[in-house]
């Protein structure tokens, strides 16, 4: 069974109000130079930030402080990132390529430090970062040269089809533990005889009273031996004009009856 965000008045001498002016007027020549270099700072600090060069002017391209499109505070969220890219997931590499997948522990490492559904609104249970932010945690896993676990997939595919399209009940259920890296997001869309044809799949979905009973089967899944949530594409209606409009996207718990993984297969990355 599969489910489809308010004065007393008062008088004083001249000679009081003389020195009172005076002092006025000392302490307001002092607070305008004040405030003058607090703004000639300010736009010191201002031109100091509007003057980020291209990554291909400075040393290397993955030097931090380039790219107009950023600012002191993405450089921040950078370092994080990149200390954990180089310093904790770059080292098991090898592991994963040999096992064959990525270990659970990974996952919550990642999710622990924010690094997973990080546009994802915080109202929904993500992070609450930006496409940005999103981008940096990317960009920092490919300069560390890691393409494991496929955060990609978890993080701007799946869950975004949950924040977009889900229900408040599946955003409640699945968003957060996606956030924590308790469950792991996969897209079903590949077929022994269909690739990027998306059109031409088999794997099919009749309603059932009110479930849908799904035929099929997917081949080269991302992150598919780990998956506890897969999005899976079926045709639910075969006899449309065109082939396209008769496809339809199912959100399937791994825990589904009917639900099966097959066996690893030996393949590049």
């Amino acid at each position: 069974m599969v489910n489809m965000l308010a004065s007393k008045g008062f008088r004083l001498s001249s000679g009081l109000v003389q020195n009172c002016l005076k002092r006025c007027i000392s302490s307001t020549e002092i607070g305008n130079q004040k405030a003058s270099a607090q703004v000639d700072s300010t736009s010191s600090d201002q031109e100091m930030e509007a003057v980020r060069p291209a990554n291909t002017q400075s040393t290397t391209m993955m030097d931090i402080g380039t790219r107009s499109i950023f600012d002191s505070d993405n450089d921040m969220f950078r370092e994080h990132v990149r200390r954990f890219m180089r310093d904790k997931l770059y080292p098991l590499q090898a592991e994963f390529e040999k096992t064959g997948e990525p270990t659970r522990e990974i996952w919550e490492a990642m999710g622990e430090l924010g690094l997973l559904g990080v546009s994802t609104p915080a109202e929904v249970g993500g992070i609450g970062g930006t496409f940005k932010d999103e981008a940096i945690v990317c960009e920092e896993m490919s300069y560390a040269m890691c393409s494991s676990p496929a955060l990609a997939v978890h993080s701007t595919i799946v869950m975004p089809y949950l924040t977009h399209y889900g229900t408040k009940e599946q955003q409640d259920r699945y968003i957060p533990e996606m956030t924590a890296g308790k469950c792991v997001g996969s897209i079903g869309m590949t077929e022994p005889d269909a690739g990027s044809d998306l059109q031409g799949i088999r794997t099919s979905a009749k309603r059932d009273g009110s479930d849908w009973i799904i035929n099929g089967s997917k081949i080269y899944i991302t992150n598919g031996w780990l998956t506890d949530l897969c999005v899976v594409v079926a045709k639910t209606k075969p006899d449309a004009k065109r082939a396209a409009h008769g496809v339809s996207l199912f959100l399937v718990d791994s825990n589904t009856p009917g639900f099966h993984k097959g066996r690893k297969l030996q393949k590049l990355g």
